[in-house]
């Protein structure tokens, strides 16, 4: 495969300007980042949500920086091309600015990230600044936290009145003032999206936010029909893995039960004259050190011994 040239920042910028759509996926593993890679997906999103698909959590809230930092760096190895962005967990930001500088540094340093992702509003501006002055490039997820989901009694839209969505209008300007790099919408309006995306110069990415944004992020197992998490009841399936997934597990369940599985043609296996000289060294030594014999190969079920 031909390395594809390097996306940054201002590619996703040119991209804005030109009106042509940026593709963001969740990836937290270096199998998966590759086969991203080679599809050219621009932006991998190494996201707190593995807290819920991968780990069995019912919040995204237990992940820590070590984990997601630790999983940037397979992901990096897996799409030296790609826009990696990494989410600061709960608790990796929203305490001062000097926690958020450090930790982010983390994912920049140690991860390879391009960008860390952060969510946020008005009261989080000072540390956006600060991470800005840090030269740390932050994307500002707006609208829907899946950090906030006990403050906010679940997982619910926001921005459907007309006074919420001007707070996240207005958070947005904000957060573009402030040195976001780009914005991540989550769970707004189309409408609302639409206002945001065509009054700022930065880049931004929608989740289950409509077709008005620059870009478009889905979470990997919601895509895949994989399970897991909390997928939105509006996401397009583009494979539906988990029946796949579960046959394919079955039918080797099955095959090892009933001996179908490994077959001879499937072992490895001595070359005739190393066998017979082993045979013949087991046989000489029997008579004065007890050697187990070496198994025999079962037969398939139903196959002649």
């Amino acid at each position: 495969m031909n390395r594809r040239a390097k996306i940054t920042i201002s590619t996703l910028l040119a991209r804005k300007r030109e009106g042509r759509r940026i593709c963001m996926l969740t990836c937290y593993d270096y199998s998966t980042a590759r086969l991203m890679e080679e599809s050219q997906i621009d932006s991998l999103l190494v996201g707190d949500t593995y807290a819920e698909v991968c780990l069995g959590h019912p919040t995204t809230l237990p992940v820590t920086v070590e984990h997601l930092v630790t999983l940037a760096e397979a992901v990096r190895r897996g799409a030296p091309g790609a826009y990696l962005v990494g989410d600061m967990p709960f608790l990796s930001y929203q305490v001062t600015p000097e926690d958020a500088i450090r930790n982010a540094g983390m994912f920049m340093a140690r991860g390879g990230c391009d960008c860390v992702k952060v969510e946020v509003d008005r009261r989080l501006v000072r540390t956006v600044e600060a991470m800005t002055t840090a030269t740390i490039p932050v994307m500002a997820h707006l609208g829907l936290k899946p950090q906030s989901i006990q403050r906010l009694g679940g997982y619910k839209a926001q921005g459907k009145r007309a006074d919420e969505a001007l707070e996240i209008i207005e958070d947005a300007r904000m957060m573009e003032t402030a040195g976001a790099v780009a914005l991540l919408l989550e769970a707004v309006p189309a409408e609302v999206a639409r206002i945001i995306t065509e009054s700022t110069e930065l880049p931004v990415i929608g989740c289950v936010s409509g077709p008005f944004t620059d870009g478009q992020v889905v979470v990997l197992h919601d895509m895949l029909g994989y399970g897991g998490g909390h997928p939105p009841r509006s996401v397009k399936q583009y494979a539906q893995l988990h029946d796949q997934l579960v046959g394919a597990f079955q039918s080797y369940a099955q095959d090892v039960g009933e001996g179908a599985f490994p077959s001879l043609e499937e072992s490895i296996t001595m070359e005739g004259q190393e066998l017979e000289t082993l045979q013949e060294e087991l046989s000489r030594r029997r008579g004065s050190v007890h050697t187990p014999r070496p198994p025999r190969p079962r037969s398939p079920r139903g196959a002649a011994p």
